[in-house]
């Protein structure tokens, strides 16, 4: 069954706070990549190897978190644009409806329950580093 006006409108002001939260955090964590907190331990002459490798782990881990939040951020920019077009709720591996207490749970969902658990079961290896 489609979602309802309602149901929608309810998926848009969920994905409106996220989106508006997430866009917080990525300006805030971009204004601290500018400050000195790290550059000083990147930068202290002479440089101790274990504080430039902290300092560069930092930095590292500062775009990895803004890399995540970035993506988090498109995907709500498409769920918003499926609710437009008419074709949020529908599951795009079998076309079955997404039930709106999964969507309330994870408004970006383009998978139902089940076609998301055989997803992450097909891949749950992809991405994890073996040795």
């Amino acid at each position: 069954m489609p979602l309802t006006k309602t149901q929608c409108a309810k998926l848009e002001r969920k994905l409106e706070k996220q989106y508006d939260s997430l866009l917080e955090q990525v300006r805030d964590a971009l204004e601290k990549s500018e400050n000195q907190q790290y550059v000083e331990l990147i930068d202290r002459s002479p440089a101790d190897s274990g504080d430039q490798a902290t300092g560069d782990a930092l930095a590292d881990l500062n775009l990895a978190i803004i890399d995540r939040q970035v993506r988090e951020l498109r995907d709500i920019e498409a769920s918003r644009a499926r609710i437009g077009g008419g074709g949020s709720g529908t599951c795009i591996d079998c076309g079955a409806d997404i039930g709106f207490d999964r969507l309330l749970a994870c408004p970006t969902a383009t998978r139902c329950l089940v076609c998301q658990q055989q997803h992450e079961k097909t891949y749950a290896h992809e991405g994890n580093p073996t040795l």
